[in-house]
């Protein structure tokens, strides 16, 4: 979550003006604040998000405290691989997140046979990776997603119109999922090379080996 600070500031001469930030990460908002109420020139501070709530330092503090505890700092990376032939579909997603100040990888992976293109399984991919989210507890927050499916990337980011059907049913399952959560998405597009974990998920799934696992990530 990001947050504007607008900052009424009193001089010594007790002139008065107001500064007004540009949205920063929550965690970053906390310590400033925290800093200008150390100058004793502060007469109002106004907290507001990007859906234009506004928010107390000690509301803040302890929505803070809970994302410790929660999941945090996530993100996706999915991909999708579709047998043309047997019109099978493998959607494979791994997500990286923060929790109790440790860091985490959950790969899964999953077969499916009711789709029929290459990019349909794409789509899917995606939103079996964020129906994963329930399982994980993550909600309401930035979530950074990455792909390599220019199509997907590119009509769920509004560059591209949605003109299949079946591909406009997904992107709307889609921003339906992400509302529910509170999810606000920051769609990248990669190079494959660069999602070689959840390309060769979707390819176990698509050979009948399934995947379930999650482990911690330790820094060297």
């Amino acid at each position: 979550m990001k947050l504007s600070i607008e900052w009424h500031y009193v001089s010594a001469k007790k002139q008065q003006t107001v500064f007004k930030s540009e949205p920063l990460p929550a965690a970053h908002v906390y310590t400033l604040v925290e800093d200008m109420q150390k100058t004793g020139r502060v007469k109002q501070v106004i907290l507001t998000d990007e859906q234009d709530s506004t928010w107390t330092l000690k509301e803040l503090k302890k929505y803070l405290t809970e994302m410790e505890t929660e999941p945090h700092d996530v993100a996706v990376y999915f991909d999708g691989g579709f047998n043309r032939e047997e019109q099978r579909a493998g959607l494979g997603a791994v997500i990286y997140f923060q929790q109790n100040a440790k860091n985490y990888r959950l790969r899964v992976n999953q077969q499916a046979d009711y789709l029929v293109s290459n990019n349909e399984a794409e789509y899917a991919a995606l939103y079996f990776a964020l129906e994963l989210f329930d399982e994980l507890g993550v909600h309401h927050q930035e979530v950074a997603i990455f792909g390599d499916s220019l199509v997907v990337i590119k009509e769920l980011n509004g560059e591209w119109a949605v003109t299949d059907n079946a591909l406009s049913k997904w992107a709307d399952r889609i921003e339906h999922k992400l509302g529910q959560l509170g999810i606000k998405p920051i769609y990248t597009h990669i190079e494959r090379a660069k999602n070689d974990e959840a390309d060769q998920l979707a390819n176990q799934a698509l050979a009948g080996t399934t995947i379930h696992a999650q482990r911690e990530i330790r820094k060297k």
